[in-house]
């Protein structure tokens, strides 16, 4: 596992971000792919179709992004086989390991800044109304509190599952360093 502090093996080209629901996985990869001029393709926007159901197209959509040479994605989605296929091809892991605290601000925040302005996200979905996280088990705030220990059990699995180096950052001043250090190193 590398630190914020530790120099890149080599100049990655093909990078999967993992975490936790809402750490900012899709934020550090529009990040990523400015710095280092990969393709960014935020999963999510595949995943997700017409009321919050799952997009046939999913898994198609995935591959192509995945058969690219230089590109840059969130690593989740392993239960529809998204998760695999990017690890396949990937040559780095950065994993947004972040306290569940910092986690659960930010996730509550991006919430509910997207619900009061109704932000329209992926095929014309919105946030639900907030009182669906009382009765919604799949609530995406109901979702962080179920899964926010996953990627701690997953990560030195699916690293050595698919031979990746991984990047642990552990705060957001950890991904601030990496981001002007190792990372711009790259490009230097």
């Amino acid at each position: 596992m590398l630190s914020a502090d530790d120099p890149l093996p080599y100049p990655p080209r093909r990078v999967v971000i993992a975490g936790t629901t809402g750490v900012g996985k899709s934020t550090l990869a529009r990040r990523l792919a400015e710095l280092w001029d990969l393709e960014y393709t935020e999963l999510d926007s595949l995943f997700h179709g017409p009321g919050w159901t799952t997009r046939p197209e999913f898994v198609d959509d995935v591959r192509r992004v995945a058969g690219g040479e230089r590109w840059v994605s969130e690593w989740n989605y392993f239960s529809s086989g998204g998760g695999q296929i990017l690890g396949e091809r990937a040559d780095l892991a950065v994993w947004l390991d972040f306290p569940r605290r910092i986690a659960r601000a930010r996730l509550l925040r991006r919430t509910l800044s997207r619900r009061i302005r109704r932000q329209v996200l992926w095929n014309g979905n919105v946030e639900p109304p907030l009182w669906t996280v009382l009765r919604d088990p799949d609530h995406i705030l109901r979702w962080e509190m179920r899964t926010h220990a996953t990627w701690k059990r997953r990560m030195p699995v699916v690293a050595a599952e698919y031979g990746l180096p991984v990047v642990r950052l552990t705060h957001p001043r950890a991904v601030e360093r990496w981001l002007a250090g190792a990372a711009a190193d790259v490009v230097g």
